[in-house]
């Protein structure tokens, strides 16, 4: 009996199979060349050089059959995109023109040979990807891009896959993609014609989620393929959010308004959130992000602006962006513990209530800061800048909403202070974050009971030290050499100083599924705004109701409004001509902004709501001339 137990072991040995559907996303780094006296435009790398592809992303589905000599015989299609410029990079190098490429897509065969949970493999197949080139004045500023054009060729590649845990399986990837070549006609310009010869290199890490034969049973027969594992954990967003205006009173404008015609823009994010548990307390989250579009006329045109989704950076094709990457480590100092569920940048388990927690690195500061149960998410709630945020807060950012820096939270049963340092981008709405000045912010946050419902007090105070003009200076040099552009003068004005302000936010159940929020916020209002929006003071509140009063628990109302004012001095910056961040008519009938949205939120199912929105704006941009505009927006959100 004893001799036949090796045997018996031998024979229960699980091996792993291969075979069937998977889908999942993929973050790296590449570069490119196309071609002699082709300019390729400096995309960000990050830590990494910039490069003509940058960081890169994207997504991919296959299906993989294993043979019985384990040999595995697959398919994948996936598409690639690239980073956003590298500023500084492009400044330093100016040139007639810049050629860039927009994203990559391959259908390629997979041969791979199965050792158990490894599975080494070569891959090849057809690529396409798409180009275009910039167009740039003298000072190096694209003034047109003509339209890119697709180019299709061939592409081989080697990589390994290893079965992680659960359905799960992580990939490191290298593909070598050529693309047939195109000539640019650019006589129009006054130039020679440019051949586009595309050449690239792209280096890949992965995740797939592995579905088994058929893609719609997931697990396969209600189990995993291997034992899930506690330590890390996967959740992904989509986010879909078209808007849109018709015709409104527009008397004059500048490129910075409304346009009176009307438009309708849309944005798409889709993000990766992945976790791991480190040690003891300690844990990394990263957060690859891909976002595509522009918020309308380019997120310019409103102070409480209209889409929480829109980017200062939009792009007509998805840039990826590794939007967080940070370290938490938690200090438990005993006592009374709390479940913690599994969720987006959250792993599930246990923590003692009292605690300290520190968080260093990338993330945006509403992360940790001015958070509310029903007014907080874009993608979920409400859709205005003025509604989810204590708006006045000129929180530290750069074009897409986030930062580098440092939390430290002291959480306790009844209460929680947190206080936080960040980076600054080195000048207003700079893509350019910063070491030699900073923010940071304090926040008391309360929680209490009123007649048995719970509700959240939180109070915080804010600095910033950044590269900013005062509005007063800049009016009376404008004032005294009326030759002279009042923008331009603002940036000769510009040099360290600072600006302070303060929020209250609350947030108050009133009965089982119905819950108020309000907030106030106000800056000094002598300085640039240097990273959010134009808003020196801000009032806000509103409802949110659950459906379970008319039986559809899982939807929500809200209904809310905000109006946000300026400073003395910021009005009389706008009305002698001024642009800020978001806004500048080119002159000024100053009201303050008023603003009311309505949405319903409607699930679909337990991953998917649609969303109807309805904002109507008074006095856009605080001017009583223009307006007022009846913005229509819809969403679709999916979350696992």
């Amino acid at each position: 009996m004893a001799a036949d137990l090796p045997l018996k072991a031998r024979a229960a040995k699980t091996v792993y199979d291969w075979t069937g559907f998977y889908v999942g996303g993929h973050f790296g780094y590449g570069d490119a060349g196309f071609g002699p006296g082709t300019n390729p435009l400096p995309l960000q790398g990050a830590g990494l050089p910039h490069s003509a592809t940058g960081l890169t992303g994207g997504y991919q589905l296959g299906y993989n059959r294993q043979l019985a000599n384990r040999v595995v015989l697959g398919v994948e299609a996936d598409a690639t995109f690239t980073s956003p410029l590298d500023f500084p990079a492009h400044e330093r190098a100016p040139a007639p023109f810049n050629t860039t490429i927009d994203y990559v897509g391959t259908v390629r065969g997979r041969l791979g040979y199965a050792f158990d949970r490894f599975m080494p493999f070569v891959t090849g197949g057809f690529a396409w990807g798409h180009t275009h080139i910039n167009v740039n004045d003298a000072d190096g500023v694209t003034e047109l891009s003509p339209v890119g054009h697709y180019q299709t060729g061939w592409t081989a590649g080697l990589g390994l896959e290893f079965a992680v845990s659960g359905n799960w399986s992580a990939k490191a990837e290298y593909d070598y993609v050529a693309l047939s070549r195109r000539t640019y006609d650019l006589g129009t310009f006054g130039m020679a014609n440019v051949d586009v010869d595309p050449r690239i290199h792209l280096f890949k890490l992965g995740l797939n989620y592995n579905f088994g034969d058929t893609p719609w049973m997931a697990p396969v027969n209600g189990k995993t393929k291997l034992p899930e594992s506690g330590d890390w954990n996967v959740h992904a967003q989509t986010t879909m959010l078209p808007q849109g205006y018709g015709p409104i009173r527009s008397p004059y404008a500048s490129p910075l308004s409304l346009p009176g015609r009307g438009q309708f823009q849309a944005t798409w994010t889709t993000t990766a959130f992945l976790g791991a548990r480190l040690w003891d307390g300690g844990e990394f989250y990263f957060n690859p992000e891909l976002a595509q579009g522009s918020g309308l006329n380019g997120t310019l045109g409103l102070a409480g602006f209209s889409n929480g989704e829109a980017q200062k950076a939009g792009a007509p094709f998805p840039k990826i962006r590794a939007q967080r990457y940070y370290l938490r480590q938690t200090f438990g100092l005993g006592g009374e513990q709390e479940e913690v569920p599994d969720a987006p940048n959250q792993l599930a388990g246990k923590r003692d209530i009292d605690r300290v927690t520190l968080i260093v690195g990338r993330f945006a500061v509403g992360d940790f800061f001015d958070g509310n149960a029903y007014a907080k998410d874009p993608r979920a709630d409400f859709m205005n800048w003025a509604m989810w945020s204590s708006a006045a807060y000129d929180f530290p950012a750069d074009l897409p909403g986030y930062t580098r820096g440092a939390v430290v939270e002291l959480n306790r049963k009844d209460w929680a202070v947190r206080a936080g340092l960040f980076q600054v981008p080195d000048a207003p709405n700079s893509d350019v974050l910063v070491f030699k000045t900073g923010g940071a912010v304090v926040e008391l946050e309360e929680r209490h009971s009123i007649f048995d419902q719970p509700g959240k007090l939180r109070v915080g105070t804010f600095y910033n030290s950044g590269n900013t003009a005062n509005y007063r200076q800049v009016v009376a040099i404008a004032a005294a050499n009326p030759a002279l552009d009042i923008n331009d003068i603002t940036i000769a004005n510009q040099r360290d100083r600072s600006k302070y302000g303060f929020y209250v936010n609350l947030e108050q159940q009133i009965v089982k599924d119905v819950g108020l929020f309000a907030r106030a916020s106000w800056n000094d209002g002598q300085n640039q705004i240097l990273s959010f929006t134009d808003i020196d003071r801000s009032v806000s509140g509103g409802l949110s109701i659950k459906g379970s009063h008319w039986g559809r628990p899982d939807d929500t109302i809200g209904i809310g409004g905000a109006v946000n004012g300026l400073s003395d001095a910021h009005r009389d910056f706008l009305a002698a001509g001024g642009t800020g961040l978001l806004i500048g008519d080119g002159r000024l009938n100053y009201s303050p902004e008023r603003i009311l949205e309505a949405y319903y939120a409607w699930k679909l199912n337990s991953w998917t709501t649609m969303t109807f929105d309805y904002q109507f704006i008074t006095n856009p941009a605080y001017n009583a001339d223009r307006g007022p505009v009846s913005i229509f927006s819809g969403r679709l959100h999916a979350e696992f």
